[in-house]
């Protein structure tokens, strides 16, 4: 297709023959929209990708459609991914990172907010009673591995921390200007501003223990586990001094046994500094224990408050401490603590500093964050893609997936092939005959070979590697996490309800949303099951938008869908706002 030029030349107005073709590009995003809002089926296609219409880079899935009859199991109809847009099924990839797809990130935020403010307000399966259990918010640092840059403000004057334009401390101030032992400064009298990119790196590089931070990322939870046990403790031994006694609760193997009258329940968000060491944001809720029924959820005994909440969380993150095991470069392991700064706050559901919204949408925000913070964005890392990203000698994030990778190097590694005594056996690969202990072949194999089909046929059931005896060997697996493995939002299973509930949720009411509200001139108001049930075998095709300008099309739809949302959510809160009016004092 060809535009045709100006019959004549015109300043002002230009002629007919000028408007007679329009150029499209098929290679721009522009163009490819524009082919696809041309179509016939434009607008079959929009409903078609509409539940993964914001989504960054959303799965596609190819296969077959099974309607079939629950009550006989006759098949009603069959179709194939093929007749459908596209020949496949869009879904979202439901990615939590919001670097890596906002969209998907926002939902997961949103669910997350549900999640742990009904562990403290109730609702959603979760009873009401909660409101009247203590609760603190409480926040673990991690300790000094050197001195880094920072941005302290001891007295804030503004309004709005999101906006904070309060004057900062001087970073480092020292009366004398000394140095390291390696002859760099070890002051710093700048005041750093919030988005200065020297935040959180070291004042000397060699000075700062990077092995340890790594090390202490690997061990974090397992250092949270520890102080929540010892809280417990701490609790248990409150009770019996107030003579309390413990409850009797049956197992599910019949015996008796007698459990602490207290016990705690928590929702957890982790969050990387600025330096690479991960700290915990904890919402602790103080339960009691019911006799009959051990799952459920009931209040603490009279007279706990949230102060003895908040003195066990003080004791234990005090004194709990452990040593990591031994490596072949630090044979007395790593120490492993919380580090001097340690803020527990009550949470009030009446208003106050720290309220049930705020704290929830505190964690729910960092939940979906990672080591962006750091300057570090990257997958997982392997002996192809490792030399990018380390450098022993580089900036603070290279040493720090440097010192992954080398304290997580195998540690028990054979006899080098210079030391081993040479085989004459005359077939290399086979051993003296030995009997499987477990089924009894007899077999010149190193491995059994009957033993070794059968974990080949289940490999869901059986691990495909045996179990290492290192536990610095997951450095590697998480370097691109800077040594942190754990996920960035847990729970404890009695503390609210679940991710899986809440998604289950909003399928069954996208499945019912276009159904047919009015029947025979009056409002539907059975939801009774359907009576057909649909079969997918689908497999996966491939990931992201075919073309940019579907990836235009549907964001821009998406972000629309959005901005009515939003509208609607004022105007409904702007009418229950005049129909409740808040009293004003006279």
């Amino acid at each position: 297709m060809a535009s045709t030029l100006d019959l004549t030349p015109r300043a002002f107005v230009r002629g007919v023959g000028s408007n007679a073709d329009t150029i499209t590009y098929d290679y721009t995003a522009t163009g490819s929209a524009f082919q696809r809002a041309t179509r016939p089926d434009y607008f079959g296609w929009l409903e078609h990708v509409r539940a993964a219409g914001a989504c960054t880079r959303p799965i596609r899935l190819s296969g077959s459609l099974l309607t079939v009859e629950p009550a006989t199991g006759a098949m009603l109809d069959q179709r194939h991914t093929d007749q459908l847009p596209d020949s496949a099924i869009y879904k979202a990839c439901g990615n939590r990172r919001a670097t890596v797809c906002p969209a998907c990130a926002t939902v997961y935020q949103r669910d997350a907010y549900q999640l742990l403010r009904a562990g403290l307000v109730g609702g959603k399966g979760v009873p009401d009673t909660v409101t009247a259990h203590p609760a603190v918010f409480a926040t673990f640092t991690a300790p000094s591995f050197g001195t880094v840059h920072t941005r302290v403000i001891r007295k804030h004057t503004c309004g709005d921390r999101r906006r904070c334009d309060c004057r900062p401390e001087p970073c480092h101030p020292r009366r004398d200007t000394g140095t390291c032992h390696h002859g760099r400064p070890a002051v710093c009298w700048a005041r750093h501003q919030p988005n200065d990119t020297i935040l959180g790196q070291p004042l000397c590089l060699d000075c700062y223990d990077h092995d340890h931070q790594v090390v202490w990322n690997l061990f974090s939870g397992e250092l949270w586990h520890r102080t929540k046990q010892a809280a417990e403790r701490h609790l248990a031994q409150l009770a019996r001094r107030r003579g309390i006694p413990r409850v009797p609760v049956t197992t599910n193997t019949g015996r008796i046994r007698h459990v602490p009258p207290v016990r705690l329940s928590h929702g957890k968000a982790a969050e990387f500094q600025s330096r690479g060491a991960v700290h915990f944001h904890a919402l602790v809720r103080l339960d009691g224990v019911n006799a009959d029924d051990p799952q459920a959820i009931v209040p603490p005994p009279a007279g706990f408050t949230a102060t003895d909440l908040d003195d066990a969380i003080q004791t234990a993150a005090t004194h709990i401490a452990f040593t990591t095991p031994a490596h072949p470069d630090r044979p007395d392991g790593w120490h492993m603590a919380w580090g001097q700064q340690l803020d527990i706050r009550t949470i009030s559901l009446s208003g106050g500093d720290v309220t049930d919204g705020m704290v929830a949408g505190y964690l729910a925000k960092y939940a979906t964050k990672s080591t962006e913070v750091t300057g570090h964005r990257s997958t997982r890392l392997d002996t192809d893609t490792i030399g990018d990203y380390a450098d022993p000698d580089g900036d603070h994030t290279a040493r720090l997936i440097d010192a992954c990778w080398r304290l997580g190097r195998p540690t028990h590694t054979p006899t080098p092939l210079g030391d081993r005594p040479r085989d004459h056996r005359p077939q290399p690969g086979f051993v003296d005959p030995w009997e499987c202990p477990d089924c009894g072949t007899h077999t010149r194999y190193a491995a059994c070979p009957v033993c070794v089909a059968d974990r080949q046929a289940a490999p869901d059931t059986e691990p495909s590697k045996p179990a290492t005896t290192n536990p610095y060997a997951r450095l590697r697996r998480w370097a691109h996490m800077l040594g942190f493995g754990g996920h960035f939002l847990t729970k404890a299973r009695r503390y609210s309800i679940t991710f899986q509930l809440l998604r289950d949720t909003r399928v069954t009411y996208r499945r019912h949303e276009h159904q047919e509200q009015q029947k025979a001139g009056h409002i539907r108001t059975d939801h009774t099951e359907e009576t057909t049930l649909i079969i997918g075998t689908l497999t996966f095709a491939g990931t992201g938008w075919k073309t940019t300008g579907d990836a235009l099309l549907a964001n821009t739809a998406a972000a629309l869908a959005r901005a009515r949302q939003t509208t609607g959510r004022e105007e409904l809160a702007h009418e229950l706002a005049a129909s409740h009016p808040v009293p004003t004092a006279a």
